[in-house]
C-alpha cells in the first residue's frame, strides 16, 4: 500500500498527465530492421528498405495534419528491438506504430495483419523489462514510476486493440478484404516496455510472387501510407 505522501504525489502526477493531454500530440514511427538487419527478403527489395519508405510515406502525411513524428531510425542503420520502444518511451509518445514486412516459407502467403501484445506479454512487460525500459520522470521515487508505468501499460491495450482495428480497416479499404488477416495477439519483443498504445502492422509478404512486387511499387506504397496515417489520425481525434 502506498503511504500517504506517496499517493498525494500520485494524484498530483495523474492530475499533471490530464493536463498535459492538451500539448501537440505525438506519434513514433518503427520502420523494422535496417543496417546489418535486412529482414525479410522479398522479390523486389528488402524488408528493411520497404519499412523505411512506408515510415516517411506515414510521417509526410502526419506531419501535414500538425501531427508532431518522431521516426526510431531515418536511414539504413541497426537499432536494438529494446532501443526502438526505449526511444517511444522517452519522447515520450502518444502512439508507437512498428512497421514491417512478411515472408513465408511456402512463399504463398500474403495479406496484412495488425498485432497487439497478448496479456502475457503485459506481464512480462511489467515484470522482466522493468529495469530496462521504465520511463523517465524525473523526481519521481522509482517504485512510484513502476506502479504509474504498469498503469499505463494496461490502459493501454484498449487503445492499442482500437488502433489495430483502424488500421486493418484503412488497409482493407484500399487493398482488397482478401487480404485482411485481422488484428493478432503475440508478444512481439519490440512492443514490450511501451507505456502507449503500441502496434505492430505486417503490411504484406515481400516473398508472394504477386504481392511481392506490388509493393515495390510507389501507388502500393502510397495506399499503406494513407491507411496507417487515417487510422492514426482517426485514433488521435477520439
Amino acid at each position: 500500500m502506498l503511504r500517504l505522501p506517496a499517493a498525494l504525489g500520485l494524484l498530483g502526477l495523474l492530475a499533471t498527465a490530464t493536463a498535459a493531454d492538451a500539448a501537440p500530440r505525438v506519434v513514433v514511427l518503427d520502420p523494422g530492421h535496417g543496417g546489418s538487419n535486412t529482414g525479410a527478403k522479398g522479390v523486389a527489395l528488402h524488408e528493411k528498405q520497404l519499412t523505411l519508405v512506408i515510415a516517411k510515406l506515414v510521417a509526410e502525411r502526419l506531419r501535414a495534419k500538425a501531427v508532431a513524428v518522431r521516426l526510431t531510425r531515418d536511414d539504413d542503420r541497426t537499432l536494438t528491438l529494446r532501443q526502438r520502444v526505449a526511444i517511444a518511451d522517452r519522447v515520450p509518445a502518444d502512439l508507437f506504430v512498428s512497421i514491417h514486412a512478411n515472408a513465408s516459407l511456402a512463399r504463398n502467403q500474403r495479406g496484412y495483419e495488425t498485432f497487439i501484445l497478448t496479456p502475457r506479454g503485459l506481464d512480462v512487460d511489467g515484470r522482466a523489462l522493468r529495469a530496462d525500459v521504465a520511463t523517465t520522470r524525473p523526481g519521481v521515487d522509482p517504485e512510484i514510476v513502476a506502479i504509474l508505468d504498469d498503469i499505463e501499460r494496461g490502459s493501454s491495450q484498449w487503445e492499442a486493440a482500437d488502433l489495430a482495428a483502424r488500421i486493418q480497416r484503412a488497409l482493407r479499404e484500399r487493398r482488397g478484404a482478401t487480404g485482411d488477416r485481422g488484428v493478432r495477439q503475440d508478444a512481439h519483443h519490440v512492443l514490450l516496455g511501451a507505456t502507449m498504445p503500441a502496434v505492430l502492422v505486417e503490411i504484406g509478404f515481400l516473398d508472394h510472387p504477386i504481392e511481392g512486387k506490388q509493393l515495390a511499387t510507389s501507388e502500393v506504397q502510397s495506399q499503406i501510407a494513407d491507411a496507417i496515417a487515417e487510422a492514426i489520425l482517426e485514433q488521435l481525434a477520439e
